[in-house]
């Protein structure tokens, strides 16, 4: 059974006002990730809130567990939200926060005591049950946003960019805890990011928007490894777009370069998209593309390479840092078959 499944969904703020959501069709699955991404102003998060009932969409059907529930409000849908601020009762500790949404529900006492117990446990939090949350962290606040959501026992559990105010290291941190909560507990989670390596870490599927559409949906791995359009592939990470001859079957000419691409083309001209990491650098020689290096960052377990070239500024990604490049050396660039894909659009 689908978690979520979108039907045909519109949505426009005003009568006359321009489409926001421009009919979109698509399904999470139940017991899984799935990550809704894209850059500010796409309609993900509009998204979100149609799917937690906080936003009425103007056409279609959105379903959850099978059920419609197009026209039902947040309390009628069994969903959770996790919100990017949090939004923690600053007065209330811990334990109390957690229990918040089951007390105003009704639930008896020993259930709340029983069920907030547990949830506080699901997400490494016992023993904080008297700190508020100005004692906390901002990781430790995360968990206690996670843990007043899950303790509902909601159908779907939904994050709206709910790591973005958190550094570098506690995200990845976070981002783990979420995704082996999600598989262990067998949620079915929709997560809205602007954040690609978030969500490829994060997903078992990815839906990328681009001006209120859907432009490309699937595995972490395909839409990374076989972007459809130049767009997804330039979200998708940093892909170069090259012009290129497709030739036969999977082989593609690119200036002085032979390689293939990820699948089969017609041939004819083509748009083909390269990852910096995809190409390797070596001494000059007879083969690949020569260029010279303009540009150059050690950053620990790689550097970064800007290389002037017949095809225009090459932006590479080498893992190999036995070698030192510096600025003014000629160099070659060669293509594995990996990393390069035919795209449209």
């Amino acid at each position: 059974m689908s978690g979520v499944e979108f039907r045909g969904v519109t949505k426009r703020y005003t009568n006359d006002g321009p489409l926001v959501v421009k009919g979109i069709d698509f399904t999470v699955p139940k017991g899984t990730l799935t990550t809704i991404l894209g850059p500010s102003g796409c309609g993900k998060t509009t998204t979100l809130r149609m799917i937690a009932g906080l936003e009425t969409p103007s056409g279609g059907t959105i379903l959850i567990d099978g059920r419609d529930v197009t026209t039902l409000g947040p309390a009628e849908r069994n969903v959770s939200m996790v919100f990017q601020s949090y939004a923690l009762f600053p007065h209330l500790n811990v334990i109390d926060n957690v229990a918040y949404g089951l007390v105003v529900s009704g639930v008896s006492r020993d259930e709340v005591r029983r069920r907030t117990r547990a949830s506080l446990e699901s997400v490494g939090l016992v023993g904080y049950d008297q700190r508020l949350p100005s004692e906390l962290s901002g990781g430790q606040q995360q968990r206690v946003a996670v843990a007043r959501a899950l303790v509902l026992e909601p159908s779907v559990l939904l994050f709206d960019e709910p790591l973005s105010n958190l550094d570098a290291r506690l995200r990845r941190s976070m981002r783990e805890e979420i995704r082996a909560l999600q598989q262990r507990l067998k949620l079915t989670v929709a997560y809205v990011t602007h954040d690609q390596s978030e969500a490829l870490a994060v997903s078992d599927q990815i839906i990328v928007m681009d001006g209120g559409v859907i432009a490309q949906a699937g595995t972490p791995e395909t839409l990374y490894e076989r972007p459809a359009t130049q767009f997804v592939a330039g979200f998708m990470g940093e892909a170069m777009l090259f012009a290129g001859e497709a030739l036969d079957g999977d082989v593609v000419q690119i200036g002085p370069v032979r390689t293939k691409s990820v699948h089969n083309t017609a041939a004819g001209p083509v748009t083909v998209a390269i990852r910096p990491e995809a190409w390797r650098v070596d001494a000059p020689g007879r083969d690949g593309v020569p260029g010279t290096v303009v540009k150059h960052a050690y950053l620990g377990s790689f550097q970064e390479l800007t290389i002037d070239t017949s095809l225009g500024a090459i932006f590479v990604r080498s893992s190999d840092v036995q070698r030192q490049w510096q600025v003014g050396d000629a160099v070659t660039l060669h293509l594995p078959e990996r990393g390069v894909c035919v795209v449209t659009g």
